[in-house]
């Protein structure tokens, strides 16, 4: 079964639509096998998430991940189309998925539930992982159900906001909490008491947190690129790699170790500079998942 990405483009004309997405790396432009559908320039945001996805998935020998998106500008309209399209897709049975990133969605908790709705009853073995970052995970949190989704890939302020239990967005995050940014394990802990996270988290961050249930399994640190952390959409090729590893079979913490490992080697190969743009660094992707591959296969 494919694996399905969900967001929007910050285009009013793109229409909701189901693709399949593959990288030109060279050209950093995320294309459809539809021709109708136009070329996206791969800078940050969801695009970016397909991007990393689409080239993991073929160094992985898998079928190109399908998505299903639409143009919302923040208003909500093109999510809410969205959310309809896919509640009722599922519902339906119309198409099975081994599993489903959410990314920047509008977070409407009416959308989000009907989707989460929509997959109750299937048995075991049907049900798709589900993976949530970006507006989607703060719907997420806030509707309750956090603790249906697989996993959350958070920065640490969005971590912060997963803690606090009374914040419905990450602008209303407390400042206590928002003040222990650096205390990973603190805000991990709070976040799983409060039943405010997915059953695991891939924390990006200097050091990349790995937890499991609740319960920190890793960290990741090298290759150290400090200069990264200025580059804007390095957080979305994490989540598009796990995605790949989780749709490639691999187990929870073994996917997000990859994707962390493989996201920072693609940044120390691009060279980068805070000039740099997200679509050099996808450049060297498949190369970088390739070496991490490797490397985890001597290491096993």
């Amino acid at each position: 079964m494919a694996w399905l990405v969900c967001g929007t483009i910050p285009d009013a004309g793109l229409r909701v639509g189901w693709q399949t997405l593959e990288c030109d790396p060279k050209q950093g432009i995320l294309k459809s096998t539809d021709p109708a559908f136009p070329a996206l320039p791969v800078q940050r945001g969801t695009p970016t998430l397909c991007a990393a996805c689409a080239l993991a998935s073929h160094v992985l020998g898998l079928a190109a991940p399908k998505a299903l998106l639409a143009g919302d500008t923040g208003d909500g309209a093109g999510s809410a189309q969205l959310y309809a399209e896919l509640a009722a897709c599922l519902a339906e049975g119309r198409e099975h998925f081994a599993g489903i990133t959410f990314h920047y969605l509008f977070p409407d908790l009416d959308g989000h539930n009907r989707v989460l709705a929509s997959l109750e009853g299937l048995k075991d073995g049907e049900r798709p992982i589900l993976v949530a970052d970006a507006g989607f995970m703060y719907a997420a949190k806030m509707s309750g159900f956090a603790r249906e989704y697989d996993l959350f890939t958070p920065d640490v302020g969005e971590l912060s906001f997963l803690a606090d239990e009374h914040a419905p967005h990450p602008l209303y995050t407390r400042g206590f909490l928002l003040g222990s940014g650096h205390d990973v394990p603190a805000l991990v802990a709070r976040a799983w008491a409060n039943g405010t996270t997915a059953r695991n988290l891939l924390v990006k961050a200097g050091t990349d947190t790995i937890v499991l249930e609740g319960r920190i399994a890793a960290t990741v640190s090298e290759p150290d690129v400090p200069v990264l952390e200025a580059i804007g959409g390095t957080g979305d090729i994490v989540a598009g790699l796990v995605s790949a590893m989780l749709a490639a079979g691999m187990d929870m913490e073994h996917a997000c170790l990859c994707a962390a490992r493989a996201a920072r080697l693609a940044g120390q190969l691009a060279r980068p500079t805070p000039a740099t743009q997200v679509r050099e660094i996808l450049a060297c992707m498949e190369e970088a998942v390739t070496r991490t591959l490797a490397a985890l296969d001597r290491e096993a």
